[in-house]
């Protein structure tokens, strides 16, 4: 028996009162239950039309088909919201209205990065900076083969033959580094006029040198993640280029800046981090900048949302489907299309949101045939660091 749905639309109420389609709803949790009537969400409601083959009618009998109940609440990227909770539901687990939220969950933890710091002798540095490349050429082989094999600073002779050359070349990251924390000497630039070239080439470089400073002061090695289509590929303290085995070291984990001011197409974001899973490396996300300050809530209070994510979901838990009754929800999830640009700032602040809720991030995805991609959002703790890290993981659910 197909699944009537009565429509008020000047008080924009869905509700199914037949005993069968209540019993069916509640037992799939659909809605909420009062006085024997369910009350759907518009999401729900679209999804039972869609799906179920549910009818919807007012109370002369007019028939509200898909396109009808979606005008009706109309809202942003309400298909991308939609065909999220869609995908969701397909795989036979529940997806709730955020305004449930009553209470802090507990299941957001963060994934703790080791302890470092970089401990750096005094060299006399001096090198000659090339604007238009953004690189500095250091031409004294003693100083720059240690400063290179001890502390994995520039390139020296040529990539994966050091051997071959007896230059040592930096990058404008490193350069600015050297010349603040290393006393370098540049014959013919000051710390400024590398900033300014530095800028004319790249907007955000004072935004992804603050990273690179952040985690190099940690004690960790940033290279440049230019064939894996991010900004910095990263190496845990200890790491070095010196090949006793004569193996070539990998990095495991790329890092991508995300400053607050920006804003990516999806697409674009999306890809870089499916080619870092595809090569096996860890997607780390870095939103540099001070947040907006939010206003705290009392510990019995609910916690404060605003209208960034879509869906309370719960998961899966000992072989068995997590549900509203016997469960709690696992993840927040923030629907997205793959035609909208993203701002630094909204993904901040859904990551804040679910920090103070408690629970975990799930970036969905819905391309231009409404297939759905899944990025699991993780927060690092890197100890010393004053900037937010992200890991970023692609999931299947």
């Amino acid at each position: 028996m197909a699944i009537k749905i009565d429509f008020t639309p000047k008080k924009k109420q869905l509700a199914v009162s037949e005993p069968e389609s209540v019993s069916s709803l509640v037992n799939g949790h659909y809605g909420n239950m009062l006085k024997g009537v369910i009350h759907l969400f518009p999401d729900e409601a679209l999804y039972l039309i869609d799906i179920r083959n549910a009818k919807c009618f007012d109370s002369s009998l007019n028939e509200y088909r898909f396109n009808n109940v979606a005008a009706a609440f109309e809202r942003k990227k309400q298909m991308a919201r939609y065909f999220t909770y869609k995908d969701w539901r397909d795989r036979g687990l529940i997806a709730r209205q955020v305004s449930e939220i009553c209470e802090r969950y507990g299941r957001n933890s963060a994934k703790k990065y080791p302890n470092g710091s970089l401990k750096m002798d005094r060299y006399a540095l001096l090198g000659r900076f090339y604007a238009d490349d953004l690189w500095t050429v250091i031409d004294d082989e003693a100083v720059g083969k240690e400063l290179y094999e001890r502390h994995w600073f520039g390139q020296f002779g040529s990539y994966k033959a050091e051997q071959r050359g007896k230059l040592s070349k930096l990058d404008a990251y490193e350069t600015l580094f050297l010349i603040r924390h290393a006393n370098m000497k540049l014959e013919n630039a000051s710390e400024a006029e590398v900033i300014c070239a530095a800028k004319r080439q790249h907007a955000d470089f004072l935004h992804l040198y603050e990273v690179y400073e952040d985690w190099r002061l940690q004690g960790f090695v940033l290279k440049t993640g230019f064939k894996f289509g991010t900004h910095f590929r990263l190496y845990f303290p200890g790491a070095s280029p010196s090949r006793a085995d004569g193996e070539w070291i990998h990095s495991k984990h790329v890092v991508h800046c995300f400053p607050r001011a920006s804003k990516l197409l999806i697409s674009e974001w999306a890809r870089a981090i499916r080619v870092a899973h595809s090569v096996k490396k860890t997607f780390v996300l870095a939103i540099p900048g001070e947040a907006k300050k939010k206003r705290t809530t009392k510990k019995k209070e609910a916690p404060q949302l605003s209208t960034t994510l879509d869906f309370l979901l719960y998961h899966r838990a000992g072989g068995g489907i997590e549900n509203p009754k016997t469960g709690k929800p696992r993840y927040l999830m923030f629907s997205l299309s793959e035609e909208e640009h993203i701002g630094g700032e909204e993904l901040a602040d859904a990551i804040e949101q679910c920090k103070r809720i408690g629970l975990e991030l799930l970036l969905a995805i819905c391309d231009r045939e409404t297939s759905v991609t899944y990025y699991h959002v993780k927060r690092i703790e890197v100890p010393g660091s004053k900037h937010e890290y992200y890991e970023i993981e692609w999931n299947q659910p």
